[in-house]
């Protein structure tokens, strides 16, 4: 287990504000195929990941591996153009070690996006699906271990893991934009193999509406670290045995690549209401 410290978290928190005078009031993390968004942030410092000290890098396609400073919709931003996932080799503290260190820079909000799979017989592909709650199914905990009382309690409440505040804006938007936004319980698997047919039954059971490989550990940590948070899928895919045909992670990159539009226009909707 690689524990990290509040030591280490100021360490990293220190660099980055040593590229810049901004504090960001809201961290976003992008998903597979949804780092465009930081083609929108004005006059963005650029910093790759393998300049910030204890960060790791990202290894995935569609995961450029950089933090980006600025303002979107007139607010004052850090984005995460790519994520860390466990299934690279990552233990669960460091892929949420970026918003420990959000959390230091000035971050009180969190907006976390993934590409996931549609659980949901309702769903299809290119829906944007809100987050309302999730399930844990990676069998790892970012906050295993000694607790360090200066980044949280020991036994965090994740009794409203996701805002309904934050939600409820999100619909708000969508709606005066003129679409309709799913919601629904996002379930994380380790990975990095898609899931069968037969563990998407039992999901379903379970109350999951959409799988992916991401976001929980990151969402505890913020949780921990007292941030509100709104998630947001890209149901980029129908999970495995819904339809009859193959998983790929190019399905997934053309999925978000279409539902471009409309994502940019819900984040950049919300980002002057939070």
């Amino acid at each position: 287990m690689n524990t990290l410290t509040a030591a280490q978290i100021k360490e990293a928190a220190a660099y980055i504000q040593s590229k810049t005078s901004i504090q960001p009031e809201i961290g976003l993390i992008m998903g597979s195929g949804l780092g465009v968004l930081g083609d929108y942030i004005e006059h963005p410092v650029v910093i790759p990941y393998h300049d910030i000290p204890h960060f790791p890098v990202s290894t995935v396609e569609g995961h450029a591996g950089e933090l980006l400073i600025g303002t979107l919709s007139n607010r004052p931003v850090v984005l995460m153009r790519g994520r860390f996932h466990m299934y690279e080799g990552y233990g669960p503290e460091l892929t949420a070690f970026p918003v420990r260190v959000m959390k230091a820079i000035g971050a009180a909000k969190l907006v976390v996006t993934n590409a996931a799979g549609g659980i949901n017989t309702n769903f299809q592909a290119g829906d944007l699906m809100l987050i309302s709650d999730q399930i844990n199914l990676t069998g790892r905990n970012p906050l295993i271990g000694p607790n360090d009382n200066e980044l949280g309690v020991r036994f965090p409440d994740m009794s409203e893991a996701y805002s309904g505040r934050l939600r409820a804006l999100a619909r708000e938007v969508a709606q005066q934009q003129g679409f309709d936004l799913q919601e629904g319980v996002y379930l994380s698997v380790l990975g990095p193999s898609y899931e069968t047919p037969a563990e998407i039954r039992m999901m379903r059971t379970l109350g999951a509406d959409a799988v992916g490989m991401s976001t929980v550990a990151e969402v505890i940590a913020a949780r921990h670290a007292g941030l509100e948070v709104l998630g947001i899928s890209c149901i980029s895919n129908m999970a495995s045995g819904i339809l009859n045909q193959p998983l790929s992670h190019d399905e997934v990159m053309e999925t978000t690549e279409a539902v471009k539009s409309r994502f940019l226009g819900l984040v950049q909707g919300v980002m002057p209401l939070i």
